[in-house]
């Protein structure tokens, strides 16, 4: 009688073959996905800027600091979670992904009810913080109190996608983002363009598409067949995972989450010219966040890499796999400065058509343009140490300079000007700065010493 066959694993081994060809394997349906996930984002913009007003989109554009802080925390812990599990994937190690697993998914859902709660009742204080316009703060709040009121879904989904991508897999996480991607895109205009809720109807649109995507990709991992399936029975709270989780998480959930709040005050250096600088501000936001996907894309990439081949012990794949990064970074960097550069006034016409909003959205593209270089060193070295598990020099260096540094830089300029050129040079300014530490302190750095699976 014949032995049944073994459904085949999703994920994919990093520790054997050519590695740009592995890289841009894995990194082509993360960048997808990302783009996908973007998209829906961006779409919020495009329906209430065209539909209701430069108030309206001024109102949700002014709001990303602040979620990303919050959500920045958590995508920070999920960057720890992920690096152990690749690490004990790599190493083969069937115990070590199913305990950090199902840590993770607890860790998850303790923490979404705090970050929702403390969210929900902080929302006042940081639109007054940020020096918010009176014709801006209304909406800005009713979108930020739904926003967070359906966090959960969200976490869950980018918990559960993180999973995922330690293993290898891609794939699915991209499929989940296209369903979410295409259901937030119908909703805003159902509930904005036909029954006319204004920001409500984009916040109610997003976080009914990600609690969506969380159950979509929640099942999948309920359904897996290798160690890294959800066993619901066996959630619960490992204290020494949990410990190793947040030794590697913590700091770069401190990172993302400090960064974001740090851009609370940039926002307000913004704010200081207006509603109309404020649309353009934001128009280029979502540009900038779309240039930025393969770059990021490519280090998450590089961080999977590495952490699986750390785990395997094969150290100078891992020392190759930074070259390989960087010069595939800095190619797409080029691919994507001139269009962007040329068609600036195009892109941000998409958002809003009214002239003011078109001029300082084109002067803030193409002013940071020419800078990405930077970002794709600074994001390329950094990945590598995170794969390797020393997440804290990365959370230092890149502290002092997106947060120390910008702060000193856009107090002192907003003395001496009242230019916003300078304010917005605050940031390129800081990942230059940053991109020269990461390289100094990674040619002095042994990164074996940091392995921690086992």
């Amino acid at each position: 009688m014949e032995e049944a066959k073994k459904p085949a694993a999703k994920g994919i081994l990093m520790t054997e073959g050519p590695i740009a060809r592995q890289i841009l394997a894995f990194t082509l349906p993360l960048l997808l996905g990302n783009v996908f996930q973007q998209l829906y984002n961006t779409v919020d913009s495009v329906v209430v800027g065209n539909f209701v007003g430069k108030e309206a989109l001024a109102a949700v554009g002014t709001t990303d600091s602040i979620i990303n802080t919050f959500i920045g925390f958590f995508s920070g812990l999920a960057t720890g979670s992920g690096i152990i599990i690749s690490q004990y994937f790599g190493e083969k190690n069937e115990k070590g992904v199913h305990d950090a697993v199902h840590t993770t998914i607890a860790l998850t859902f303790l923490m979404s009810l705090i970050c929702t709660v403390c969210a929900i009742l902080l929302v006042p204080a940081f639109l007054h913080m940020m020096g918010t316009p009176k014709d801006v703060f209304n909406q800005s709040a009713v979108y930020l109190r739904i926003y967070f009121a359906g966090s959960m879904g969200l976490l869950f989904y980018n918990m559960g996608a993180g999973i995922l991508r330690a293993v290898g897999d891609s794939r699915r996480p991209l499929y989940f983002l296209i369903f979410l991607a295409l259901l937030n895109i119908g909703l805003d205009l159902f509930f904005v363009a036909y029954l006319g809720l204004g920001v409500a109807g984009v916040a109610c649109a997003t976080i009914i598409s990600q609690g969506a995507s969380a159950i979509l990709i929640m099942a999948a991992l309920s359904r897996e067949t290798e160690s890294y399936r959800v066993i619901w029975r066996k959630v619960r709270i490992n204290p020494v995972m949990t410990l190793k989780i947040f030794q590697i998480g913590l700091p770069s959930a401190l990172q993302m989450a400090v960064t974001s709040f740090s851009n609370v005050f940039v926002q307000s250096y913004i704010n200081h010219f207006g509603s109309a600088a404020m649309a353009g501000w934001s128009s280029y936001g979502k540009i900038d966040k779309f240039c930025l996907l393969p770059i990021q894309s490519i280090s998450m990439g590089v961080t999977t890499f590495v952490g699986q081949n750390l785990g395997a012990r094969k150290l100078d794949r891992v020392k190759r796999s930074t070259r390989v990064g960087l010069m595939i970074c800095f190619g797409i960097a080029l691919v994507i400065i001139i269009p962007v550069w040329l068609a600036a006034g195009s892109l941000v016409r998409l958002f809003n058509q009214s002239p003011d909003v078109l001029s300082y959205g084109t002067l803030f593209v193409r002013l940071e343009m020419p800078f990405y270089f930077a970002l794709c060193i600074n994001q390329i070295y950094a990945g590598t140490l995170r794969g390797v598990g020393n997440t804290k020099a990365p959370m230092v260096i890149m502290m002092s300079c997106f947060i120390v540094f910008r702060q000193v830089y856009l107090f002192s300029v907003s003395h001496i000007t009242e230019s916003i050129i300078w304010v917005a040079l605050g940031y390129p300014f800081g990942w230059i700065l940053c991109s020269l530490c990461l390289v100094l302190y990674f040619r002095h750095t042994n990164l074996e010493k940091y392995r921690v699976a086992g």
